[in-house]
């Protein structure tokens, strides 16, 4: 049967073709490019903070700091911002990775204040990570404004590029002296006016001035929301869902009844309604969701994050904790997220997000989960990280490259014949640890070319370094990108796997044939909906090579190496292809755009 492309496809194409750079691809087209899948999703995972800083103006907010009393930025707020990540966007930096999905971290407000980090309080610790959620409503301000998130949001969708958020149901931020001075609540006393770090205390050292006697100190915080370890409280579990995490505060995502807004968000809000410096940072849609809807913790919590899909068009997110609060909450969440986004495009029909036609996306992040299709699937989650591929300690896959084509077997067969399954798979990870950086080509070029959906972890593709962690090894994992000190070649690599990963469906979301071992040589293919897409993978010595693609590819097609843009002709069932010196071959079936 011939294939063929659709027309609406070939024409959007066309106009892409003209305006991007010369070469090869500027004239040939896969049958699947300008496809998506998030079964094929090359996610990119940016903690903002730390990607880049695009607006200056904005690194101190809430009289943040950004390096601590004793000298440290471990912790602390290093000034990436969205109008940071928008000029990536628009430089071309994530479409020239292939990349179709942008993961980044909440971009609601964080505790003002900072917490003692590490297990000595060697350093502050800022929610800088955005996991230690103020208020669910409000852009947090060294984020950016409302309208550099929109134009974000706006210019990723533009680019084909779908946008996940991060989100937190699970817990509020710590409290912190910031925040009790500022909100008035654990009845902080005789706290010097001058306070700070010395050298030889460390940052728990706040807390000695904190009342943690009296309930009425604490009335202020979040009251009957949460389970913690303070005075008049109702006290954290020893279950999975109502104990406090690392000392969270636990919200009681159990309560179904009303039991009014929190007392900080009520104190918070009152100070705002008149302040006109904050409605650049205050979604429209969040003014009437600040203020007693008679819903539970949960029933808020669920009502402010859709209000970001149904204000934005965020294509999806990603659940932080998920094991950690009951499970028929997160349907509830998926329910009325797929709700907002359909009111989204809706009411936009002139954003390009319109005519997306994929469903709001839920991944999970159940710590220790792997390949295995178990209830969660049954509760709103589309796909949950992949934690076994890397391994927690370091023993997964990504590091047995020998016993990679089975893996490739593996993977496709249980995530490629089941449209209800996926996971995210990732070689570096923000609370585990970074690959080696000097395998980066080897686990690249292996993870990229893996079955069902793939996250780069941000600097993956030009070996950002470890940074310090002190007492805290994760926080090293959370390095500043360095611009001035990109690896070159190694971000050359990843474009052009994620780049050939992109353009063909059949990478993530196809079934896999080994067709020889010894070099590898593996193909992938896709036939669904309509489209026919196989692609046949080389890797092993460079040089000139015969290739047998006769199970992808008919006599006389045109296909392309995507590693070195070269044009072939099939003949007799082969290709003969000049290898590239890093030993690697992509070849992919394509057509010419005139």
């Amino acid at each position: 049967m011939k294939r063929k492309i659709k027309l609406p496809l070939i024409v959007a194409l066309m106009s892409l073709f003209l305006m991007s750079c010369a070469g090869n691809e500027e004239k040939y087209v896969t049958s699947t490019q300008g496809e998506f899948s998030y079964d094929n999703a090359t996610v990119y995972f940016a903690i903002t903070d730390r990607f880049k800083d695009g607006n200056e103006g904005n690194n101190q907010s809430y009289n943040r700091i950004n390096v601590d009393s004793l000298g440290n930025d471990i912790g602390t707020f290093h000034g990436g911002d969205i109008k940071g990540m928008t000029d990536k966007l628009e430089e071309g930096y994530f479409t020239d990775l292939g990349i179709n999905a942008i993961w980044i971290t909440a971009p609601y407000e964080q505790i003002h204040g900072y917490i003692g980090g590490g297990r000595d309080g060697d350093f502050a610790h800022y929610g800088y990570h955005g996991y230690y959620a103020l208020d669910w409503t409000m852009m947090d301000q060294n984020m950016g404004t409302v309208d550099e998130f929109r134009t974000f949001v706006d210019t990723a969708h533009e680019k084909g590029i779908r946008i996940i958020m991060d989100v937190i149901m699970n817990h509020t931020g710590y409290p912190n002296l910031k925040d009790m001075q500022t909100y008035d609540y654990g009845g902080v006393e005789n706290l010097p006016k001058d306070f700070s770090v010395s050298e030889g205390e460390d940052f728990f050292s706040y807390q000695d001035y904190v009342n943690y006697e009296s309930p009425s100190a604490w009335q202020g915080f979040y009251g009957d929301w949460v389970r913690a370890d303070l005075p008049g409280y109702h006290k954290p579990g020893e279950g999975e869902v109502d104990f406090s995490l690392s000392g969270l505060p636990d919200v009681r995502t159990d309560v179904e009844e009303d039991i009014g807004v929190a007392p900080i968000l009520t104190t918070k809000w009152a100070m705002e309604e008149n302040d006109d410096e904050v409605q650049a940072y205050l979604p429209p849609i969040m003014k009437d969701l600040r203020q007693d809807l008679n819903l539970s913790p949960a029933g808020y919590i669920t009502t402010w994050l859709t209000g970001w899909v149904e204000e934005f068009g965020i294509d999806g997110f990603r659940i932080d904790t998920a094991k950690h609060v009951e499970i028929e909450r997160w349907q509830a969440l998926k329910d009325e997220a797929s709700k907002a986004l359909e009111r989204f495009r809706e009411n936009n029909p002139e954003n390009a997000a319109a005519k997306f036609t994929d469903d709001f996306f839920m991944v999970g992040e159940v710590w220790g989960h792997g390949v295995q299709k178990d209830y969660y699937f049954d509760y709103g989650f589309d796909a949950l990280i992949n934690f076994t591929f890397q391994g927690l300690k370091k023993d997964g896959p990504a590091f047995s490259p020998k016993n990679k084509a089975k893996i490739f077997e593996n993977y496709a067969n249980a995530l490629n014949q089941d449209d209800e399954f996926n996971v995210l798979s990732y070689i570096s990870q923000h609370d585990t640890t970074l690959y080696p950086r000097e395998k980066l080509e080897q686990g690249g070029s292996y993870l990229l070319m893996l079955p069902g959906a793939v996250k780069i972890f941000y600097g993956d593709e030009a070996a950002r370094e470890m940074g310090e962690g002190g007492t805290d090894g994760t926080q090293g994992t959370r390095s500043s990108m360095d611009w001035e000190n990109i690896d070159e070649e190694l971000l050359e690599h990843f474009q052009k796997i994620g780049s050939f990963r992109n353009r063909n469906l059949a990478v993530g979301a196809g079934q896999h044939k080994t067709l020889s071992e010894k070099p590898l040589i593996y193909m992938r293919s896709y036939e669904k909906d309509g489209m026919d897409n196989k692609v046949i993978v080389y890797e092993g010595e460079p040089g000139e090579q015969v290739i047998k693609v006769k199970e992808a590819f008919r006599d006389d097609s045109t296909v392309r190496d995507g590693y070195t843009n070269k044009i072939y002709t099939v003949k007799n069932g082969e290709v003969k292809v000049s290898v590239h010196e890093k030993g690697y071959v992509l070849l992919e079936e394509v057509f010419k755009v005139d």
